[in-house]
């Protein structure tokens, strides 16, 4: 596993982040076997939200860490989603903060981000919410989650620090940051710039990347490995698989890792081989021809 700084941050991460959304369920062995196969395979990242399992994800993690397993790790959690509508004002970020850390059972959070958009943020108000958790040392950096430039920038004309990540789905299946780019001033679907140029913007201003569901189609409507609803894809991974020695599932990882963004795809498994496939892409980097016989094997057509 190599790492690669989080945005302008100076923290440097490993570029598999480990997803915490589905633990909720598992019992405290589950979990502690769970947290050991990321951490024995270098992956020290762990990606939360206070809304995962309704707390319950965060609650049996901090069950599972103890003091000296929370130097060696770096826990992000995201806050903003409430039942109904979205949150980004001073006592809610603030609440949500103590909230976590009250579950996660540390003193620091490393990473928050704010979850989804608030159409009524106020970028004063999230200034004064991130200065004072920073000021007492109770979150170390911060980002956002599924935000388009002018959003980010709105936050940031307010911020004494750059955001360091954004959270965006994206996969082979799930790929207008990619489609757009290809498609420059096309009469076609995927020529449509529904997200402002993100992908580039974030390029430009170093704000990492983090991909979303990046094995899955659609918004949760499932995993594409193994599906036979796209044979075409599912058949090229596996020959490229079999070139490298390795799962389609690598191939999967491996494709988003080999867009020179340095993005940092978040795992969104509990099966522990799974995970331990997912973070062996970063081991396996694939040819140019590949990449794009794979994004034409999951129907995209170049222009």
């Amino acid at each position: 596993m190599y790492n690669i700084e989080l945005g302008k941050s100076g923290l440097n991460v490993p570029t598999v982040a480990v997803g915490c959304m589905r633990i909720s369920n598992m019992n405290e062995k589950e979990v502690s076997a769970f947290i050991d196969t990321a951490l024995q395979n270098g992956a020290n990242f762990f990606d939360h939200a206070d809304i995962y399992g309704g707390g319950k994800s965060e609650t049996v993690f901090g069950n599972a860490i103890t003091p000296s397993m929370r130097e060696n790790i770096i826990i992000q959690t995201k806050c903003g989603i409430r039942s109904g509508r979205f949150d980004f004002s001073y006592e809610h970020i603030t609440e949500s903060v103590n909230g976590s850390l009250k579950r996660l059972g540390t003193e620091y959070i490393d990473v928050l981000l704010l979850h989804r958009p608030d159409a009524l943020a106020e970028p004063e108000e999230v200034a004064k919410a991130f200065d004072e958790l920073k000021a007492s040392g109770k979150v170390r950096h911060f980002g956002v989650s599924n935000h388009n430039p002018y959003q980010i920038q709105l936050l940031e004309s307010c911020l004494d620090t750059p955001l360091c990540a954004n959270q965006l789905q994206f996969s082979i299946m799930h790929a207008p940051m990619i489609q757009s780019g290809i498609n420059v001033n096309m009469y076609n679907d995927s020529a449509t710039n529904r997200d402002g140029g993100v992908l580039d913007y974030c390029r430009l201003h170093k704000i990492t990347v983090q991909p979303w569901s990046p094995m899955q189609y659609g918004f949760f409507e499932g995993c594409f490995i193994d599906n036979e609803k796209f044979p075409e894809l599912n058949a090229k991974l596996e020959e490229i698989g079999n070139k490298y020695g390795v799962s389609k599932t690598t191939v999967a990882f491996a494709w988003i890792l080999r867009h020179p963004a340095k993005m940092q795809p978040v795992t969104g498994t509990t099966n522990l081989t799974r995970l331990t496939d997912c973070i062996k892409a970063s081991e396996v980097i694939i040819t140019r021809e590949e990449w794009y016989d794979i994004y034409r094997a999951a129907g995209n057509i170049l222009p």
